[in-house]
């Protein structure tokens, strides 16, 4: 037996090792994810870091560790340096979309909010924001100053990358995380127009002065302006969780600059401590082989996901389709979405469910106490003792799923006849019931993609089949805004529609 088969292990990207799981404080767990920036619709890279960082969160409650999982909302200062002022993302979509910046920021949070209800996802313990934080930012930024660390010009604030990086090396080094080393990033980092202010093009800005349109703005000992896109997880992970916590998260694209930006300035503040004790980082997702990206034209929605409403997709795809999909594949591996994929999943997931909805209406009492089958309920009980093993082994979800599928034909089985009832053992029977609800629905947060809810005796089904109707209704005379309104309307109180190859519309919740 493995030492995985009893105790956690993870991979850390900061040791690029392996390594056991062990709290800083026994029984209790803080943890760190980066959240969405909050200035557009939430897509289908949101997808995969929350549905893994929520099977972590779901799986240290199982272990019995107290969790505190704080998952911030980015809704100001993630701005890219183009040009001669840094532009704000929330402050130009506003603009763009004609609302004020916190209207937007509500309307993009509120819809992100949603979408995590869709995959099942429990909500953080806390979930602050950029601009409710603004005072926190301020004081580490003036700590950072005080150390020696940050510099001030013309208004904007910027961090001395390169003195850290001389006087931490032995420590904290910069770019250890991400494996990048200071003199390459130096020669490879592009000429932007503005970078004067800088004393290298390393830096980074901590504050930015704003210009006198920009709307988001805020007193600073430095005049007003707003603050730089890293200091808020430095200064909002240390509010919640301490000086050194357990787990920072989030995607392998946020390994640089951002997370290398925290740890730099967490470790000036903190008296050199790391910040957090182990860095988990899930891999990319690319979509029919193809980076997503607005250049390629591959950006899709979470809301033209669940209703198939986008050139790349052939039909809408429940939330817990995708939810599956991404548990399938272990999540530091490339995760490749394409309508084939997703169309196989949504196929296995239902045979699964089915043979776990098999597996609940067995009786246990009709088993013996012992096995007649004595070799069928040794593999049973492997395989199923194999889920812990395979969790325990850096979150294999997709080794536990495996199992799963070998399991569910023993399962049917037993409910069609072709094996019989005294070929497995009550007690193994029983352990399986458990065992499949515990690591379908507990542990990995899945739901049944065929049930539509409750329907009121059949009042809300006969409501939604006149809205069908409707719908259909309008397509034929092709008004297609009155057809789209009544879809995302459902959409928007989590009943998804599905149009059928041969012309029905089927709904879930």
């Amino acid at each position: 037996m493995s030492d995985t088969a009893s105790q956690l292990h993870v991979y850390n990207s900061y040791t690029r090792s392996k390594e056991p799981f062990q709290s800083i404080t026994p029984g209790h767990v803080g943890m760190y994810v980066c959240g969405p920036t909050v200035s557009g619709e939430s897509h289908l890279g949101h997808a995969r870091p929350y549905v893994t960082f929520d099977v972590l969160y779901r799986y240290l409650t199982h272990m019995g560790y107290k969790v505190r999982y704080v998952r911030n909302v980015t809704d100001a200062g993630h701005f890219e340096e183009e040009g001669r002022q840094a532009e704000d993302k929330i402050a130009s979509k506003a603009v763009l979309e004609k609302l004020e910046p916190m209207e937007l920021v509500t309307k993009y949070t509120n819809l992100f909010r949603w979408a995590m209800k869709q995959f099942n996802n429990v909500e953080p313990s806390i979930e602050p924001t950029a601009t409710g934080h603004i005072v926190e930012q301020i004081e580490m930024i003036k700590k950072i100053m005080a150390e020696g660390y940050a510099y001030e010009k013309n208004g904007s604030v910027y961090f001395d990358v390169k003195k850290y990086a001389d006087d931490f090396k032995d420590t904290n080094p910069y770019g250890k995380l991400s494996g990048r080393v200071l003199d390459d990033m130096l020669e490879t980092t592009r000429e932007l127009d503005g970078q004067e202010e800088k004393r290298d093009k390393a830096d980074f800005a901590l504050w930015k002065k704003a210009p006198p349109e920009h709307i988001m703005r805020w007193a600073s000992p430095w005049g007003e302006g707003f603050p730089g896109w890293h200091i808020e997880c430095s200064a909002m992970s240390s509010k919640y969780l301490g000086e050194e916590f357990d787990i920072h998260g989030g995607g392998m694209d946020l390994q640089f600059p951002h997370h290398e930006s925290e740890i730099a300035q967490s470790s000036i503040c903190h008296h050199g401590k790391l910040m957090a004790r182990y860095w988990l980082h899930n891999n990319m997702i690319t979509i029919n082989g193809k980076k997503m990206g607005k250049s390629y034209n591959n950006v899709i929605k979470l809301t033209e996901l669940f209703s198939g409403n986008h050139p790349l997709l052939e039909q809408a795809y429940h939330p817990m389709t995708i939810r599956f999909f991404i548990l399938q594949s272990h999540y530091r591996s490339t995760l490749d979405f394409g309508n084939e994929a997703l169309q196989g999943s949504e196929k296995a997931l239902k045979r699964l469910w089915e043979a776990y909805e098999n597996l609940q209406k067995l009786d246990a009492a009709k088993f013996g106490s012992n096995a007649g089958d004595a070799q069928l309920d040794a593999k049973v009980n492997k395989l199923v003792a194999e889920f812990t093993e395979f969790m325990n082994d850096d979150l294999n979800s997709a080794k536990v799923i495996a199992n799963m599928f070998e399991l569910a034909p023993v399962i049917n089985g037993i409910k069609g006849g072709q094996i019989a009832t005294t070929a497995l053992s009550a007690a193994t029977l029983t352990q399986l019931q458990q065992q499949m609800k515990v690591w379908l629905e507990d542990i990995f947060g899945l739901q049944n993609p065929s049930a539509a809810g409750a329907t009121d005796d059949g009042k809300l089904g006969g409501v939604i089949d006149v809205l069908i109707q409707l719908r259909k209704e309008a397509k034929a005379r092709k008004d297609y805004q009155t057809s789209d309104a009544i879809r995302n309307q459902l959409m928007s109180l989590g009943i998804q529609l599905k149009d059928e190859k041969d012309g029905t519309v089927s709904w879930s919740m």
